[in-house]
């Protein structure tokens, strides 16, 4: 915004405008701008924790380098799922911003992350995006190594470095990952090495977590990812999943006027709960009365599935469902990986057929303003094929890269992180107070243990409760206490 040396404009709200003069009849305003930009930051996240957000959060250049050093370096990402690399000598290349790892099933089997960099000279080891290798070449001096990291190959060992006496080769290895955990088949990484562990990160939350990665004993099966660039920022859409079920009637109300969803009202999402448990937090939808099997079947899972389900779920899962009547949708899990459970209806011959499906996705910054959309379909790996294959049109008709709700949502994202790189977006605070009295109390009060049987805290209507949650694990990092 100000290209003049020594003016720090990184920081400041509507109260540092100070003056207002004229000259030649034109008024001017006289900014006096923060110099101490750590002054700034904490009236950043005064008004993230107050529900008053600075609408420059959402495009801002020197907080996306506070977001690289103190939240990605420290928070766990999510980076492959397991099914992704079934065999042995399997892999795939994926990041952690700058940071590339190449994702590997080794010859015993085991599944590592290494830091795709070579040790002689830092060309990236690995290039393609996926494939099968036992051993990994770089392409500028040849160096080689296995796919469990090990440095087996180095031209001219002997001449060049003297051999094992000169640069013992056998001691030599890959960098791997600080940390690499798995959740039900989800593979994350951690920058941090004293970072906790990712079962404790995780918290109450993985108990949603099983609703959209657990539905039989062997797990998830993935196809993708799609991959895609918006021109807006990573944040705007990890909070959308986290809880906003108050855009759905505006933004997405085509869609059910069309007759897409199941549900004839888009209003009716005020009717589910949303929730919040540690590290995630979600939305439901409130779902017709019956057991819990037929409010499955509403939904569009066939019965062999939904016993299935039920041999894995949990009695406390099963009663979310079956006595509480809340249908997990939408979610998202701190930082950027958040999950879709959805189920539109699909023409099929002469008839429509309700089908649910499974979304996992990654919000992968590239800058401030722009973010790399990673999107996987994910199905049980035991259901029938039939049901894999429709699941799978269905995903790509709502959630895929050219899906009906993507492209309402993404028009919105865009035009926001524009807006906010402004100047007059540093003036403004955003007000994400909804469900709250001026004095801090709920307009509605949480659902009691009896209503709603997961953990964490759940609320019925609309709220930005979980957005609000969101931001302050965001703020809690940035300022170095998140960890």
């Amino acid at each position: 915004m100000f290209d003049r040396p020594g003016v720090d404009a990184r920081f400041y709200l509507a109260e540092d405008i100070s003056a207002e003069q004229t000259f030649n009849g034109v008024k001017a305003v006289t900014v006096t701008v923060q110099r101490d930009a750590g002054d700034g930051l904490d009236r950043v996240f005064a008004g993230v924790r107050e529900g008053m957000i600075p609408a420059h959060i959402y495009n801002d250049r020197q907080l996306f380098a506070l977001e690289k050093e103190r939240l990605f370096g420290r928070a766990w990402t999510f980076v492959a799922h397991e099914s992704e690399i079934p065999h042995d000598g399997d892999y795939v290349v994926r990041r952690v911003l700058d940071d590339s790892f190449i994702i590997t099933r080794d010859a015993e089997g085991k599944v590592r992350a290494l830091f795709n960099m070579c040790l002689h000279r830092g060309m990236q080891v690995c290039r393609a995006e996926m494939g099968n290798a036992s051993n990994f070449r770089c392409p500028y001096h040849g160096w080689t190594y296995r796919n469990d990291g090990r440095l087996t190959g180095l031209p001219f060992h002997r001449e060049a470095y003297g051999g094992e006496e000169g640069y013992a080769r056998s001691a030599q290895s890959l960098l791997p990952a600080p940390k690499f955990a798995s959740y039900n088949g989800l593979l994350f990484v951690n920058l941090d090495a004293d970072a906790e562990p990712l079962d404790d990160f995780l918290g109450d939350f993985r108990f949603y977590l099983d609703f959209y990665t657990k539905q039989s004993a062997g797990g998830l099966e993935v196809r993708g990812p799609q991959r895609w660039r918006i021109k807006a920022n990573w944040k705007i859409g990890a909070e959308n999943f986290a809880g906003d079920m108050y855009h759905t009637p505006h933004t997405h109300a085509s869609i059910v006027d069309i007759g897409l969803f199941r549900e004839p009202k888009a209003q009716k999402r005020k009717d589910g709960a949303t929730y919040w448990a540690h590290r995630g937090g979600g939305t439901t939808y409130k779902l017709p009365p019956g057991s819990f099997d037929e409010k499955m079947r509403y939904v569009g899972y066939p019965d062999e599935m939904i016993g299935r389900i039920k041999g894995v779920w949990t009695p406390r899962q099963q009663r979310v469902v079956g006595e509480d009547g809340f249908m997990i949708s939408a979610a998202t899990c701190f930082p950027n990986l958040s999950f879709v459970h959805n189920w539109p209806k699909v023409r099929d011959g002469r008839a429509d057929e309700t089908l649910p499906f499974i979304s996992i996705r990654l919000w992968q910054p590239i800058s401030e303003n722009e973010t790399e959309v990673c999107s996987w379909f994910a199905v049980d790996s035991a259901a029938p094929p039939h049901y894999k294959q429709d699941s799978y049109k269905a995903y790509l008709m709502c959630f895929g890269s050219t899906g009906m709700f993507e492209q309402d949502d993404v028009e919105n994202w865009v035009s926001l992180t524009t807006t906010a790189g402004g100047s007059m977006a540093r003036r403004l605070r955003l007000n994400s107070r909804m469900g709250l009295l001026p004095d801090g109390s709920p307009v509605v009060e949480p659902l009691p243990p009896e209503a709603f049987h997961g953990p964490g805290r759940a609320q019925v209507g609309y709220n930005e409760h979980n957005q609000r949650a969101l931001l302050n694990l965001w703020a809690d990092y940035l300022q170095g206490a998140g960890a």
